[in-house]
């Protein structure tokens, strides 16, 4: 699939391996990034190489929750006459959906995803309706001081496994897209995997080994971001609004089996877990006005978290009230 992609994809490694994480995690995803980076191509792409159904919804102003979901329809039977409701299903029932600038439509339609990212079901008229599995929402998202745009609910955010930082290339990629002539097409992109085996790659993922130390490692973590713990830092009270909840750890966990398993190791390790904590946490921690004010923010937050937990308990102090401060001052 890697190889695919950087047909069409020129550098964004990162970005492109954090998204094969979301998809053998079993996940949702939330790329974020200024307008024409890519994000959507990328999407597409990664859709076009998987042999699953897809759909894409355009996330606008006007964007209705039945838009997203379907409804029911009043039809008529032609050979009795007879009429009856009929559900039609909207393009949320596909495998992969692409969720193109989703903050660009107002709350109440965010909120029509809720019920699918997290049980792979709608409810429309009070009947359920079972998602197609494998399910992901791969979603794009302009940064928030851009015109236009409404931040997506803490519930909702909550349910992407990862938040990706899609940032600007490198002069040397860049120079690459200015420079190549021709890039492969949509259609030139080779479908190398099916739902099917996709699946069994992810119950492969899971069940993954992985140590209680390890596992312990990733929830500190979790719990290390919670203002109101009662064995965290003085400045965490002090500049985070509010942290990570129970799904960041058992997110993390599953991330970071994903991460070991791409390496091809047999285990995920702490090494994995740090590869991949910022992007399970930074769409779940808040930082405060204080924290603004002392230019901290919650990227640096989380790298100064990481780099003072210690994978084993007890080991080392923590000491992110003072490396904080002085990273705040540089």
């Amino acid at each position: 699939i890697e190889s695919q992609i950087g047909r069409r994809i020129v550098g964004q490694h990162q970005v492109v391996r954090e998204l094969l994480v979301a998809i053998l995690a079993g996940g949702h995803a939330l790329l974020v990034g200024v307008p024409g980076l890519a994000k959507t191509m990328l999407i597409r792409t990664l859709a076009r190489a998987v042999d699953v159904g897809f759909r894409r919804i355009q996330f606008t102003p006007d964007l209705m929750p039945a838009d997203v979901t379907g409804t029911d329809v009043l039809a008529e039977d032609r050979a009795t006459g007879e009429r009856a409701f009929r559900f039609v299903p909207g393009p949320i029932f596909a495998n992969i959906v692409l969720a193109d600038e989703i903050n660009r439509t107002p709350p109440k339609t965010q909120a029509a995803l809720l019920e699918a990212m997290q049980e792979r079901q709608v409810t429309v008229g009070g009947r359920r309706h079972e998602l197609p599995l494998p399910f992901f929402v791969l979603a794009t998202q302009n940064p928030l001081d851009q015109e236009g745009t409404y931040p997506l609910p803490e519930a909702q955010m909550d349910r992407f496994l990862l938040q990706i930082q899609v940032d600007y290339p490198s002069q040397q990629d860049e120079l690459r897209i200015a420079m190549e002539s021709e890039f492969a097409d949509e259609s030139d992109i080779e479908q190398v995997i099916d739902g099917q085996r996709l699946t069994v790659f992810q119950q492969l993922v899971q069940r993954l080994p992985m140590s209680e130390v390890v596992a312990d490692y990733a929830v500190r973590l979790t719990r290390a971001t919670r203002p109101d713990g009662t064995e965290v830092s003085d400045s965490v009270k002090r500049y985070v609004r509010w942290g990570a909840g129970p799904r960041a750890s058992r997110h993390l966990v599953l991330a970071a089996k994903a991460w070991a398993a791409m390496e091809g190791r047999s285990q995920a390790t702490a090494t994995d877990v740090q590869a991949v904590a910022k992007s399970v946490l930074r769409h779940r921690v808040r930082t405060n006005f204080a924290a603004e004010a002392d230019g901290i923010t919650t990227e640096s937050f989380l790298d100064e978290l990481i780099g003072s937990t210690s994978p084993i308990q007890g080991e080392g102090a923590n000491g992110l009230g003072s490396v904080l401060r002085s990273s705040a001052t540089r």
